[in-house]
């Protein structure tokens, strides 16, 4: 059973050799660990300051686990105990082992290289036998959507008579640009989703795994039932507490205290939001746009005021968060709307972050305040989902100033106006991501204020209205 972990030095930012901080193995000397089903090694075929790469091997001994009572086959198959593929290849056993050799890594701590462990670096991962019931199309579908370019062959069941066909083996290639942590935690969760196996007994406290180790990516998962369900073993009860506490996990943050800007006077000018969102409607009305999508609606307050304008035939609403999608049934009175009204309101879970089939053909779409809550290294993902896959007509886009924060008195030097913002964005900053966005996925671009324009700070808020461009 074998797995490789690489990078080089332009990809670390640092010499390479360093990945043995990340993974707290020194690469100047092998390490073994006992492990339930055998033992587990780590050695560095390469380690210089130009190119590293870290191998796992782990060695099962059969023998052992059917003693253990974790290897035992199915009644009136004896001989599959002894006789099977979990020496060879990948499964619930590697990534047990991995747990065992990298907890502290999968943790994201590194106190030697602290600024390491929080960074992004360029990685390949090779599982070169991966069990998985579903083929290369599974492994794709599993493993793009957090941030992988995937190369999943089929190991052929013998080269030498081709006749026969694919084995259900696939030579599983990642490369990619995340952290050490969430590429381990990738491969923690998704080894033994694509085998569809346990090789031990699956209880509840499988869901804290899967919870603790699903941290930041299952709950936005598109596919997040099936790789709970598989990693739970097709387990009913145990799945719908998992979803259950995924769920929870992704509507939290959202709530925990009023944005610093939406704090107005009773008697003042409408709020900041207010304008937004009477501002992003009038954009919408002046593209003609009758078919349109709030992404990350929140609570629903655009799409309230979206479906009391006749020109808008069809309102699409999607939000990560479940929770926040119930809020919203509650807030816009679905079940008490007419049939005319309900027949055009779409309100559904999804992820801007992933591509979703649902969203193709709209006239427009809206990221009011969404951008910032993303994690940097995820926003080309957010770009290829929204430009790339739904292309709609145009994209309505808001976000943060953050040269205008000075002008919040309550707003301490350096801080977010909201606890769950990953950044904000300089006027600057942000035309800068615009005209890539531009250029990768052909659309053009000009820029709006909204709320009072200061002539030294600018606007509080900075909107974006993209247009795709003929061809």
């Amino acid at each position: 059973m074998f797995l490789t972990i690489a990078t080089t030095s332009s990809g670390l930012g640092a010499p390479a050799a360093e990945l043995g901080f990340l993974l707290h193995k020194n690469p100047a000397r092998p390490q073994s660990v006992d492990v339930t089903s055998g033992t587990a090694h780590v050695i560095y075929p390469v380690a210089t300051d130009q190119a590293c790469t870290a191998a796992v091997v782990l060695e099962v001994d059969p023998i052992a686990l059917v003693r253990s009572g974790k290897g035992r086959a199915a009644e009136g198959f004896t001989l599959g105990q002894y006789v099977n593929d979990r020496p060879y290849a990948a499964s619930s056993l590697l990534a047990v082992a991995l747990g065992k050799l990298f907890r502290t890594a999968m943790n994201g701590r590194c106190d030697a290289r602290p600024e390491l462990a929080a960074r992004a670096i360029a990685l390949e991962l090779h599982v070169p036998a991966l069990p998985c019931r579903g083929g290369s199309a599974l492994a794709e579908r599993l493993f793009a959507p957090l941030g992988w370019t995937v190369d999943a062959r089929p190991v052929p069941l013998d080269p030498e008579i081709p006749e026969w066909g694919d084995s259900r083996y696939v030579d599983l290639r990642l490369s990619g640009v995340l952290r050490l942590a969430d590429a381990l935690n990738h491969l923690y969760v998704l080894l033994p989703v694509l085998d569809d196996a346990k090789h031990y007994w699956v209880g509840p406290d499988e869901i804290d795994k899967l919870v603790k180790a699903g941290d930041g990516w299952l709950g936005t998962h598109p596919d997040k039932e099936l790789i709970s369900r598989r990693y739970l073993a097709h387990r009913r009860s145990l799945t719908d507490l998992a979803l259950e506490r995924l769920t929870e996990v992704d509507g939290l943050s959202l709530e925990e205290e009023e944005p610093v800007e939406e704090v107005v006077q009773a008697d003042g000018p409408p709020s900041l939001a207010v304008q937004r969102r009477e501002a992003v409607v009038g954009v919408l009305k002046e593209l003609g746009a009758h078919r349109v999508a709030d992404l990350g609606c929140g609570e629903g307050q655009l799409v309230g005021l979206l479906l009391k304008d006749g020109q808008f035939d069809e309102v699409v609403a999607t939000d990560v968060s479940a929770r926040a999608l119930t809020l919203a049934e509650r807030r816009l009175h679905v079940d008490e709307m007419s049939d005319r009204k309900r027949e055009r309101l779409r309100l559904f879970q999804s992820s801007v972050t992933y591509a979703d089939a649902r969203l193709t053909g709209l006239d427009a779409a809206v990221l009011m305040e969404v951008v910032e809550h993303v994690d940097p290294p995820r926003l080309p993902a957010l770009a290829q989902a929204v430009f790339g896959a739904a292309r709609p007509g145009a994209v309505v886009v808001t976000t943060p100033n953050s040269e205008h924060n000075v002008r919040y008195e309550t707003l301490a030097a350096g801080a977010f106006r909201h606890p769950d913002h990953r950044f904000e964005w300089t006027r600057e900053e942000f035309r800068g991501w615009a005209a890539e966005v531009c250029a990768l996925h052909g659309y053009g671009v000009t820029f709006r204020a909204v709320g009072p324009d200061d002539p030294e700070v600018g606007p509080p808020t900075q909107l974006a209205v993209f247009r795709k461009e003929n061809g």
